[in-house]
């Protein structure tokens, strides 16, 4: 059996299937960024929220793209969790979720590639394996266009007290908050900022046609554009390819900011997971 992952930020999708053609079983559980969380705890999620579901030892090959998963010490966090969780697979990869990203919007053909998911990120890539990347910077120096950053932007202005009366209720009441207190609280005292951060722009998800929540949309594309996209080397021979729900929600904003940026639009995918299990069971 073949376990295929798809992990970011905030949440992992994993299909479990045994060939090209047979039935797919999909499970979700949280995400498992090995900047946020160590190998114990992902141990623990695995066994409380996926293993119990299935067999594990009839799984003989996983392929784990997740966020974080950049370094060998970051991947080995994944790994070591993974391989404890499922005895006996043969085969355990483990990659960063851009290659994910890459592989289930382009296939084995190259191009540009990029996520705008709780975060975000951009890639190149030549149909095998990303060829050039660009630091996003994370959520506290970077991550333009993300679900993080544009919640940042619209927490700051509910805090600043600069939305409108009525979206300012209305986001109060949403996210149940007392005060500036409780917000700083969360920010500095938890164990995932970003995804509190990201939460906000589910607000946004509500008001989509209003000015206000658009222009805070367009701004950040704009800052992803300027500051990530638009520096790859001949940006604008490539189609801009996005996975992530903010891309997907903000579709039309999205592409908006890439056309006065002259490049042209491909596919803008929820989700890999549908695509990377093709990828992988390709042949098979």
């Amino acid at each position: 059996m073949y376990l295929i992952a798809d992990s970011g930020s905030t949440k992992t999708d994993w299909c479990l299937t045994d060939s090209k053609d047979s039935d797919r079983k999909v499970f979700h559980t949280i995400g498992y960024n090995p900047y946020f969380i160590d190998t114990e705890a992902i141990y623990y999620s695995l066994s409380e929220n996926l293993v119990k579901n299935f067999d594990a030892n009839l799984v003989s090959e996983i392929y784990f793209y997740g966020a974080g998963c950049s370094t060998p010490e970051k991947k080995d966090i994944v790994y070591k969790a993974l391989l404890r969780s499922f005895p006996k697979a043969k085969s355990i990869f483990v990659a960063h979720d851009l290659l994910a990203t890459a592989r289930a919007l382009l296939g084995r053909e190259k191009g540009f590639a990029a996520i705008l998911g709780t975060g975000c990120n951009t890639c190149l890539y030549d149909g095998t394996d990303v060829t050039k990347n660009i630091d996003s910077l994370g959520y506290l120096l970077g991550d333009e266009g993300s679900g993080s950053y544009i919640g940042k932007k619209i927490v700051r202005d509910f805090m600043r007290k600069r939305l409108e009366p009525e979206m300012y209720n209305r986001f109060k009441e949403r996210f149940q908050i007392k005060d500036n207190e409780q917000i700083l609280h969360v920010l500095y005292s938890t164990q995932f900022p970003n995804r509190y951060l990201a939460s906000f722009c589910s607000f946004a998800d509500e008001y989509v046609t209003h000015p206000y929540i658009r222009n805070k949309v367009r701004d950040s594309f704009r800052d992803f554009f300027k500051n990530l996209v638009s520096k790859y080397p001949n940006y604008k021979e490539y189609k801009f390819n996005c996975i992530g729900s903010v891309g997907y929600v903000f579709k039309d904003i999205l592409e908006e900011v890439a056309l006065n940026y002259d490049m042209r639009m491909g596919k803008v995918l929820k989700s890999p997971l549908e695509d990377l299990v093709k990828f992988h069971l390709e042949g098979k």
